[in-house]
């Protein structure tokens, strides 16, 4: 059975990556606000409490002190919507349950506690829908245009890297297509092994209009995945290079023929470290955001990593 390519490998990471992480993420929010929403139904006595407080935090909560039956004082902080109407001194009609310390506002229009464990979901599963509708996009795009009639051009592998970027930046593959009569075009490309050891010159099959992107295949038959369009120069602020900087035992040592030689750092390896860097600025962002809540910091840790990771896997990693 032939092993995916890695540009399969990569499509089918971030499809993961989107699914799961989308999945968490409102796993989580959906169960506390389904939690709230039993809490809010068993909440049968009504009493109107104080607003003792406003203007609380960037979203102008209050906070309200009510009495129980027991004759129990509480204060409890609340995110409101017409935060003119609840000013310090203004009545805010709440409901609980016996026995609880826990009040809900019960003014109808007051739904903005239940609403950010609800809108998030739906924000997310937009944003998990756009990623997952880029990789669509792009296989459908890449099985269209390989079915295209092809034109034969010779090509040159190169390596871009940012103007500004340290050596350690992560690079971008490209071709450069010639043609017979001696036109030069750029094509980004998603990386595959066998760009390491393609010659300068070497004879290819270039499918696509030549105003679009176009899938490359290599003499051993390989097709590469396009990103982006053809071009007459590289991306703003990109420079190419002629040669990858590999430092590998390639480089020191005479190997047999059919030595594999893995690279120096793992593909998977950058991939863990993004999401493990989406995971610890989002739980740092979703304590500062939310003033210290336990749930919408873990929501924020959740989106916050796959969505680095799956904004990782599309812009086509190599090692």
């Amino acid at each position: 059975m032939r092993r995916p390519g890695p540009a399969l490998r990569v499509g089918l990471l971030g499809v993961a990556v989107t699914l799961t992480g989308y999945a968490l993420f409102a796993g989580w929010l959906g169960l506390h606000a389904q939690r709230y929403a039993d809490a809010r139904d068993r909440a049968t006595q009504r009493i109107v409490g104080v607003v003792v407080e406003d203007g609380i935090g960037d979203e102008d909560d209050i906070r309200v002190r009510w009495t129980d039956a027991e004759d129990r004082t509480h204060l409890q902080r609340f995110p409101v919507y017409d935060t003119d109407r609840y000013r310090r001194g203004s009545s805010f009609p709440v409901a609980y349950a016996p026995g609880s310390a826990e009040a809900f506002p019960t003014d109808p229009d007051e739904t903005a506690a239940e609403d950010d464990l609800i809108v998030p979901i739906v924000l997310g599963s937009a944003a998990a829908l756009l990623i997952l509708g880029v990789w669509v996009w792009r296989g459908l795009r890449f099985r269209l245009t390989a079915r295209r009639p092809g034109r034969p051009m010779t090509a040159r592998v190169r390596y871009g890297r940012r103007r500004t970027a340290g050596p350690r930046a992560p690079r971008t593959t490209w071709l450069e297509l010639t043609a017979p009569d001696g036109t030069r075009r750029l094509q980004r490309v998603m990386w595959h092994p066998t760009l390491d050891e393609t010659p300068a010159d070497s004879p290819v099959t270039v499918h696509g209009s030549p105003r679009r992107p176009a899938v490359v295949a290599l003499p051993d038959g390989t097709r590469l995945v396009p990103l982006g369009r053809l071009r007459n120069g590289p991306a703003t602020g990109v420079v190419l290079d002629d040669e990858a900087l590999r430092a590998d035992l390639r480089d020191a040592f005479v190997l047999p023929a059919d030595t594999v030689v893995r690279p120096a750092s793992a593909l998977w390896r950058r991939g863990a470290l993004t999401a493990a860097t989406g995971t610890a600025l989002g739980v740092v962002a979703g304590f500062v955001l939310t003033g210290g809540s336990l749930v919408p910091a873990v929501a924020v840790a959740l989106c916050a990593a796959a969505l680095l990771t799956s904004t990782w896997a599309l812009s086509a990693p190599q090692p």
